[in-house]
């Protein structure tokens, strides 16, 4: 229990209703979740209007209701504050709720279209390898020390942000890294943490069926930057265009990396192998296990931070050697027939041609390039058609399927994308509805030292048909039908 005043600290209250000196149970913004003596906080959701389930609130127990606008029906013996932004308030209340843990902890995010996971996920594999207690927030999953809960979004909601930072406190945690994804900014889910630092990565076609716009896309993620502490970093990556665009107005302190810029931190690309990359960072070198020029950003930026947060730069590229890849990025094997098989989470287009750009560099003419794409119903339509043109552009052979076509038609989405095949390439092109099928196929194609890019869901372990998930692994997919072509 928690007196409601103490939880309002920072909130832009504009009218209240009752009384504040009353204790609360906790706060919810889902009404189905409500109990006796609960604050709700009507949210406008994408989907649905948390004011429209204020009396459902009510009716289930709760004493205290946070809103936009005072409902038509003012119930006696109900708090009622009216505030300018539903959104802010809940983070703000979260926050004090849990005794402001973001406060408590070394707090950084990670924010870009890709390589947010990646960045999180090894900088928790680094600090973890350095000996410290860690928390992580990622798309992956949460990490509470040791401790493993499932993600269900990039960037989750301001009460479960605030509730696993709590129990990163509770711990020992010293660190937390986080994905930062344009949704959870807008939605003002990070408003209220207090970040010491914050990284970029790169910019690039994607969410455009949230945002209207890719420079609303663009400025979103600005902001995050713009809300920084003068107390704070920004390590932003300037060969992305709009590197220097994410830093224009922050006040937090400004460093910069690259591979082909003057930058704080440097790299040079020395080998690139399936087996690994040997890169020169600033003035030293270091093999490490992950490949791809795009990989070479996301170290660059992972010891850039742990640089920052005051890890001894030498110790921190020894333990850069000792990083492995993270589930569904570049994770990959090579069956007995000398058949690689790589999954990766690439669904945009830039990450798209990122992958098949590093797949090409490596390899020879005399191996062919089997890339298997499609795309998320229910998504931004208008990468679709570009993913098909990458994918048939830069591979031997293609194979469009389906991704998560969520309610939407699969064969719809597939002929969106067979829109973007040039004539020229279509007879090296295939469509097959079912992704297993497509999978299969692809195994069947291959012959002794292919490559198999099987591009899209990565880490996930379902496929999401008419609103329904259901089990679905393309690494264990992908295995099965390699080891049968053994036998």
């Amino acid at each position: 229990m928690i007196i409601l005043k103490d939880i309002l600290y920072k909130v832009g209250i504009e009218a209240v209703k009752g009384s504040t000196e009353m204790t609360v149970n906790k706060i919810e913004f889902d009404s189905r979740k409500i109990q006796e003596n609960d604050v709700f906080v009507a949210i406008r959701g994408t989907v649905s209007n948390g004011h429209d389930f204020i009396e459902k609130a009510i009716n289930q127990g709760a004493v205290v209701v946070v809103c936009d606008i005072f409902p038509e029906v003012i119930v006696t013996g109900i708090t009622y504050i009216q505030v300018k932004d539903t959104n802010s308030a809940l983070a703000f209340m979260a926050s004090n709720y849990y005794g402001n843990p973001s406060s408590k902890l070394r707090l950084i995010g990670i924010t870009g279209t890709n390589g947010k996971t990646t960045i999180a996920s090894l900088l928790y594999q680094l600090f973890q390898k350095a000996g410290y207690k860690v928390g992580l927030l990622s798309t992956v999953k949460i990490m509470v020390g040791d401790v493993e809960y499932k993600a269900t979004h990039t960037t989750p909601d301001s009460l479960t942000i605030n509730y696993y930072l709590d129990e990163m406190i509770e711990i020992g945690c010293e660190y937390c890294f986080m994905e930062v994804s344009s949704h959870g900014i807008h939605q003002k889910r990070t408003e209220a943490l207090q970040f010491e630092g914050g990284v970029f990565t790169n910019l690039s076609h994607d969410h455009l069926d949230y945002h209207p716009t890719f420079a609303e896309y663009r400025d979103v993620k600005k902001s995050f930057f713009d809300h920084l502490p003068k107390t704070a970093f920004v390590l932003t990556n300037i060969d992305d265009k709009n590197g220097l665009v994410m830093i224009q107005n922050t006040a937090a302190r400004k460093l910069t990396y690259a591979l082909k810029s003057y930058a704080d931190y440097k790299a040079q690309i020395l080998e690139n192998q399936l087996t690994g990359l040997l890169l020169k960072i600033n003035e030293n070198e270091v093999w490490v296990r992950l490949i791809g020029t795009f990989n070479a950003y996301n170290l660059l930026a992972i010891y850039g931070t742990a640089v920052e947060l005051g890890l001894d730069k030498l110790e921190a590229l020894r333990l850069l050697s000792e990083l492995e890849s993270v589930s569904g990025r570049f994770q990959f094997i090579v069956s007995d027939l000398k058949i690689t098989a790589i999954v990766d989470y690439a669904h945009t287009p830039d990450a798209l041609e990122n992958v098949l750009k590093t797949i090409n560099d490596i390899r020879t003419n005399d191996e062919q390039l089997i890339t298997i794409v499609g795309c998320g119903g229910d998504r931004d339509k208008t990468k679709r058609p570009i993913m098909a043109h990458i994918a048939t552009t830069m591979s031997n052979k293609v194979i469009i399927t389906s991704d998560n076509p969520r309610t939407e038609d699969p064969i719809d989405i597939i002929a969106e994308m067979e829109a973007g095949v040039e004539v020229q390439n279509q007879r090296k092109t295939v469509s097959i509805v079912d992704r297993k099928q497509a999978i299969k196929t692809a195994c069947q194609l291959a012959g002794q030292n292919d490559i198999i890019l099987i591009a899209g869901k990565g880490h996930e372990t379902y496929q999401e048909i008419k609103g329904v998930r259901h089990d679905f692994d393309d690494m264990k997919m992908v295995k099965e039908f390699l080891e049968q072509l053994n036998k």
